[in-house]
């Protein structure tokens, strides 16, 4: 009997926090990702209709044009940026750490031995080649692009491309990339798309490619066609130094060095153009620890990033409001913030959350079901050959969403890991593919790391889609019962129909079960 009482005196607990607390803080919260959601949309259906524009006009210009003349064009924008008499000089800067190239910024002795013993190789041949090191990693990235900079040989040059280690351009890509250069003098950065070599190695590379494919067919389209910006990838670009030098050269405040210049020379008034059809091939990451430090990185440095910028961009004075606009609202605040605490707060929380107040919370059809399947169907769309992965990219990036969150809160905040810099672990694929590689000596087995949280949360969402499938099985039988026998009076019907608070409408328990699967299921970033 005390179980008993103890029982009910719990449970009538619960109803009392529950009606004073958790629903109107629960509806609070539904509200104000449901705001966050449909900016996400709307900037979503912008982007795709943009795309639409351009693909279309593309189209009636090639349709229109004479296959000769379109030869003829594309000879002359060759012969522009190669012309003998005007060909300008291009540094090639390849930033790396701890990396066996010819370029090193490394701690291992046996990697110098061989790039010293690489460039004297070279040297006896009568190339132009000189070996130098930093002694120390300041700034990291921007710090040694910075120090390259600063060497004799670069005072002569007027344009510089960059390169991480694992890319690897086609011969043509200085000739291709300097174009637009040559052409415009406005234009201050000329970015490249990425090929992945790798992208069939397994389903985590699979999934990157569905993300990054419509990073670079959609949101960089969009920001170079309309805005004439969009932000440095870090690899794959071709800058002119004089913009460089003028937006203040490379700065190390951030984990996102690549993306800073490209925002203040913006600020300058600097253009930029996105080369689509213009790829370079490298390597995706291949293990789960890689991509998590890579992830952090994206995630955390642009939102540190905005809080760093947002008083040069409102006081700006070169830059039109509708520019500025775009940085502040359309490139920062959704693309880099609301899109990971959305995803993660309303479709990883919220919405499973729901489950213990079921029927009490007003969730709207339309944000929980309609909005992150438009969305999710506008991101896969740009990988058709992988549409039959599309849950397991749902499931994947709701997941993930947790980690992108938590770094971009401490980007925005500057906590303790703000500035935290990991070289991405890359497998070599790129070289597996021109020669083989020599067999290295088998390492001891490392443990393997339990990703406690990210199982938690996995564990959270199965949960989510049991529990409402399980109430969605019980209505359904319930009704199917209720239909068979005959229809009760209405004085009984009152006694017993369940009990709403006042000025509250009973919910169907139906809709919102179903309304918590489907956005269970289709709740993409």
């Amino acid at each position: 009997m005390r179980s008993v009482g103890l029982g009910a005196a719990a449970a009538a607990a619960w109803r009392a926090v529950r009606w004073s607390v958790v629903v109107p803080v629960l509806q609070l919260v539904v509200y104000v990702c449901a705001a966050m959601s449909l900016m996400l949309f709307l900037e979503r259906l912008y982007m795709a209709a943009v795309v639409a524009a351009l693909w279309l006009s593309r189209r009636r210009k090639r349709l229109a044009a004479d296959a000769r003349q379109r030869v003829k064009d594309d000879e002359d924008d060759l012969e522009a940026g190669v012309d003998d008499h005007g060909c300008p000089m291009v540094l090639v800067q390849i930033p790396m750490f701890n990396e066996r190239q010819v370029l090193d910024d490394s701690t291992d002795p046996a990697i110098r031995e061989l790039v010293e013993a690489e460039c004297a190789r070279w040297a006896r041949k009568g190339v132009r080649i000189r070996y130098e090191s930093r002694s120390n990693r300041d700034g990291y990235k921007a710090g040694a692009m910075r120090e390259g900079l600063r060497k004799p040989y670069a005072r002569c040059c007027e344009l510089v491309a960059i390169f991480d280690a694992d890319f690897q351009p086609d011969p043509d890509f200085l000739r291709r990339a300097v174009a637009p250069l040559r052409r415009d003098p406005g234009v201050a950065l000329v970015q490249a798309r990425w090929r992945f070599v790798n992208a069939d190695d397994c389903i985590l590379t699979r999934i990157q490619e569905m993300s990054l494919n419509y990073h670079f067919a959609v949101e960089q389209e969009v920001g170079s066609a309309c805005h004439a910006f969009f932000g440095f990838n870090g690899t794959a670009g071709v800058w002119r130094l004089a913009a460089l030098a003028d937006a203040g050269g490379w700065k190390e405040r951030t984990t996102v060095e690549d993306m800073d210049p490209a925002v203040r020379a913006s600020l300058r008034g600097w253009r930029f153009v996105y080369v689509g059809d213009l790829g370079v091939r490298n390597e995706l990451p291949s293990t789960f620890r890689a991509y998590r430090y890579q992830q952090h990185r994206w995630s955390c440095g642009p939102a540190n990033l905005f809080r760093k910028v947002l008083p040069e961009i409102l006081r700006s004075d070169r830059v039109s409001p509708w520019k500025k606009l775009h940085l502040l609202y359309g490139f920062f605040l959704v693309r880099k913030v609301v899109a990971h605490l959305v995803t993660f707060l309303f479709y990883c929380v919220v919405i499973p959350a729901c489950v213990l107040v079921q029927g009490d919370v007003h969730l709207p059809k339309y944000v929980a079901m309609y909005v992150p399947a438009a969305c999710t169907l506008l991101n896969a769309a740009c990988t058709p050959r992988s549409w039959h992965l599309l849950v397991f990219w749902i499931l994947f990036e709701n997941v993930m969403s947790m980690h992108r969150s938590k770094a971009a809160v401490i980007g925005l905040i500057e906590a303790s890991r703000a500035n935290e810099w990991v070289v991405t672990d890359k497998l070599g694929s790129c070289k597996q593919q021109a020669a083989p590689v020599a067999k290295k000596k088998k390492q001891p087995a490392r443990r393997r790391e339990v990703h406690v949280l990210e199982l938690a949360m996995g564990v959270c969402l199965l949960y989510c889609p049991s529990t409402t499938l399980s109430s969605l099985a019980k209505t359904t039988s319930t009704c199917t019962c209720s239909c068979s026998r005959r229809r009760p009076s209405s004085s009984a019907s009152a006694t017993s129909a369940p009990q709403h608070p006042p000025d509250r409408p009973p919910t169907t328990h139906y809709q919102h079960s179903s309304s918590l699967i489907v956005s269970s299921l289709v709740a993409g970033e």
